[in-house]
């Protein structure tokens, strides 16, 4: 299996999550399907069936969260030492040179993506275009909403 990077704050979540459902949902399941096989016939027992259906859910869960993390490459950017290049895990600020619009971008791993604390997938367009470049270079983003070019104005490794 091949490598997956991902940050060390995203790693820090993942195990969170996997400590989380391993030592509380897992036991709370298992309490729950305890409680629903003592009221008798399983066959009609819609609180059993809901149980056990969460309980597949939760193992599920914790199996790809366990191969999500034995297959992390764990990158922290404050470590890293790119000389100004677009790396994994670092942030960009950049300024879309048709609208004048700034916006700061950090690029992680797919399963930490989340537009709304404006972290990128590695494999979207735009992380695509970026790595590999400098700040001071303009760089043409295909977009799902037509090509568009930024500038990089800064890359940091916070």
């Amino acid at each position: 299996m091949s490598t997956v990077p991902i940050t060390k704050r995203g790693a820090e979540l993942l195990k969170e999550e996997l400590h989380r459902l391993k030592t509380k949902e897992r036991p709370a399941v298992i309490n729950a399907i305890a409680e629903a096989r003592a009221q008798g016939d399983l066959s009609e027992n819609a609180e059993y069936d809901a149980a056990k259906e969460k309980q597949s859910f939760i193992e599920g869960r914790i199996a790809e969260l366990e191969g999500k993390l034995s297959a992390a490459q764990i990158i922290d950017p404050t470590t890293l030492d790119a000389e100004g290049r677009v790396v994994f895990a670092s942030t960009v600020d950049l300024e879309d040179l048709e609208s004048g619009q700034k916006v700061t971008y950090q690029i992680v791993g797919e399963d930490e993506a989340d537009l709304k604390e404006l972290k990128i997938s590695v494999t979207s367009p735009i992380a695509r275009a970026l790595i590999g470049k400098y700040a001071g270079d303009v760089v043409e983003v295909n977009a799902p909403s037509g090509p568009r070019e930024y500038e990089i104005l800064e890359v940091k490794y916070i």
